[in-house]
């Protein structure tokens, strides 16, 4: 643990102090501090090295880039008390929120550009990890009849398999060209108890204690913050509600963010295990139930878990 005097000499800066503020609750890589606090990179770079020294913040590679995060409050209560002061006296704190917003909603805008480009060739295309086995072991787990929610429900083919024993299946995607599709793909099957959603999975457009099973197929990794939407999926869920989560294991495919815009490259089963729990699920389980032949042998991770009150 760093000393509290150096602790101190690294945040008696104002500038550092607003990076810290701006990573406490997002990661942020240096191109996008760089907008948020308008400054050059190699300054950007300067400061994150101290507090990085300091032990205040990490850094994890995502692609061609780092992000970077708090890593809590190194310096116990006393930095905790220095942010909040920070947060009230620094003039920039409300501006730079605001357009740490802009710029999460940028990553949000490059994610959704790429599903409207696919839409409609979703099921003809390769994608990793949508298999009929990881599927089927999902299903095995289901019990109708129930009301479901479909969270990252794409072109909403999980949704119209599930249609099948669901009394309603609730398809929620933040691609406007993802719900038409699904949409016109129920109509021209005759499905009637789909209902497409368009939304976001971690600002879910259902109401509280309006679903008995939550699913997310391959979704989760496109989240900017899994643990947010796996929240948002136990505040839709009924008491006794169940959530179903298919996603990748973690892998090291970098190519995956630029080929299927993932945001994260899979979980591990601890991972997502403690995301479900802290979430407000209980009796988690999880497996892995598949593995791809071709390279690079995605595998595909299952989670099943209650929630009680």
């Amino acid at each position: 643990m760093p000393s509290i005097i150096k602790t101190l000499k690294v945040v008696a800066d104002p500038n550092r102090l607003r990076i810290l503020l701006l990573l406490k609750s997002e990661e942020l890589s240096v191109a996008e501090l760089q907008e948020i606090l308008a400054m050059g990179q190699s300054t950007i770079s300067t400061h994150l090295s101290q507090l990085k020294q300091a032990g205040l913040v990490e850094d994890r590679r995502t692609g061609k880039s780092n992000l970077y995060r708090s890593t809590g409050p190194a310096g116990g209560s006393l930095l905790e008390e220095i942010l909040a002061d920070a947060q009230r006296e620094i003039a920039e704190f409300a501006s730079d929120q605001a357009a740490m917003r802009r710029v999460l909603r940028k990553r949000q805008d490059k994610m959704r550009a790429f599903f409207d480009s696919v839409a409609g060739r979703l099921g003809k295309d390769y994608v990793p990890g949508k298999s009929w086995k990881s599927l089927a072991e999902a299903l095995l787990r289901l019990m109708p009849p129930l009301t479901i929610a479909d969270l990252g429900a794409g072109e909403g083919s999980s949704a119209l398999l599930l249609s099948q024993r669901a009394v309603r299946v609730i398809a929620v995607d933040s691609s406007a060209r993802m719900i038409e599709v699904g949409r016109e793909k129920a109509a021209s099957h005759g499905v009637e108890n789909v209902e497409y959603r368009l939304g976001d999975m971690e600002e879910v457009p259902i109401g509280a204690g309006e679903v008995d099973l939550v699913f997310f197929s391959q979704s989760l990794h496109h989240a900017l913050h899994p643990e947010r939407a796996l929240a948002e999926a136990a505040r839709i869920l009924a008491p006794g509600g169940r959530v179903v989560v298919l996603d990748l294991v973690k892998h090291r495919f970098e190519e995956a963010r630029e080929m299927y815009a993932d945001e994260w490259l899979g979980f591990s089963e601890v991972e997502l295990e403690a995301m479900l729990e802290n979430a407000g699920f209980a009796n988690v389980e999880t497996a892995v139930v598949d593995k791809d032949a071709e390279a690079p042998q995605f595998q595909t991770l299952l989670a099943v878990g209650n929630k009680l009150i």
